[in-house]
């Protein structure tokens, strides 16, 4: 993960990690521990993630580090 654009997407729209987790249901300690890289985001987490942010295919990309 590029916490670095995550933050940065967030703070650009204003959006606090409090509510990504209650829009996601992702636990705001397992959320920062991912972020951190105690751990990786699944398939499923980048899916939820990406949908509650509508994020871009290629915002998505750049955050999780994948390839396009």
């Amino acid at each position: 993960m590029n916490e670095k654009a995550f933050r940065d997407f967030l703070k650009a729209r204003g959006i606090k990690i409090g509510w990504l987790c209650e829009k996601t249901g992702i636990s705001r300690q397992t959320l920062h521990n991912k972020m951190n890289g105690h751990g990786q985001f699944n398939v499923s987490d980048i899916n939820t993630i990406s949908q509650a942010l509508n994020l871009s295919k290629s915002e998505r990309d750049t955050i999780f580090m994948l390839d396009g």
